[in-house]
């Protein structure tokens, strides 16, 4: 298997993030889904063979079930894309909203941890005597300032209000709580409960509002294998833990991360593809 950690087509410009390389064609853009890999901010020297391909066909099959207007125009490679076949979307230029917005129906992650400091997630109010990975009574909409580097950082719908204008930010709120409980519902169907998950959107110059980026993969979703839940505990997902789990004990965050080992990349890989093959109920081609 090979590995994808650096897109590269001449004579076309091209912006790197953590994950996706992003080439602008003037009136579209073309994103590509690498195979790189990032766990505490930092990407990691070893990718993951296939996460491109997973994160691409699983955010083309949401877009398909979900049914909701989008960024994509094709998958069909432009001329001198052709090697990234499988990996990439053209897409419509839109306006970025810079927020995302973030869908809790679990206390996981940093809204655990805001919850223990404060009793709320976002300033949104919650019942006492929650536990990890509690359910809450109904999905909260927990908003987030888009970083280029280090955390997004968590904010209350108050202040996304003041960045975005009253009337966007309600809007994005209803369309992401009303794809998550779709989504939640789907997945739970499939043995999978989806405990949070991260949308973003942007505005066309005629003000349609598009679904853009990536949509529940599991790069930007928590998800857990229902069999394994247990309230009071951090359940096993279908994300990168195990990097997360091996670099815990191997890497003390500061300088270079260390080389994967081949077991973990191989176990990352399975749960990408099982998280895939589950929420689709088809298998990964490659």
């Amino acid at each position: 298997m090979t590995v994808l950690l650096n897109s590269e087509v001449l004579g076309i410009p091209c912006r790197r993030g953590k994950v996706r390389d992003v080439y602008d064609l003037g009136d579209r853009l073309v994103l590509v889904a690498t195979d790189r890999i990032s766990a505490f901010d930092v990407v990691l020297p070893t990718g993951i063979p296939d996460k491109g391909k997973v994160l691409t066909a699983l955010t083309l099959f949401w877009l398909e079930m979900l049914g909701v207007e989008n960024h994509l125009l094709t998958t069909i490679p432009p001329s001198g894309f052709e090697a990234l076949a499988g990996r990439l979307c053209v897409v419509r230029k839109a306006r970025v909203v810079p927020i995302e917005c973030v869908v809790r129906g679990y206390l996981a992650g940093s809204g655990w941890k805001e919850y223990c400091a404060a009793g709320n997630v976002c300033g949104v109010p919650l019942p006492p005597g929650l536990r990890e990975a509690s359910r809450l009574p109904q999905p909260i909409f927990t908003p987030a300032t888009k970083e280029e580097e280090g955390h997004d950082e968590n904010i209350s719908f108050e202040r996304m209000s003041e960045f975005i204008g009253q009337s966007l930010a309600e809007d994005l709120r209803e369309r992401t709580r009303s794809l998550y409980n779709k989504a939640a519902s789907h997945a739970l169907a499939r043995g999978i409960i989806l405990a949070d998950t991260k949308l973003e959107w942007g505005i066309m110059p005629d003000g349609r509002v598009l679904l853009i980026d990536e949509v529940l993969t599991p790069d930007s979703s928590r998800f857990w294998p229902m069999v394994d839940y247990r309230e009071g505990t951090n359940p096993p997902s279908f994300d990168k833990q195990y990097v997360r789990d091996w670099l815990s004990a191997n890497w003390d965050k500061t300088g270079a991360p260390p080389p994967l080992p081949d077991e973990v990349v191989a176990r990352t890989r399975a749960k990408y593809v099982e998280a895939f093959e589950r929420l689709t109920g088809r298998p990964f081609a490659g």
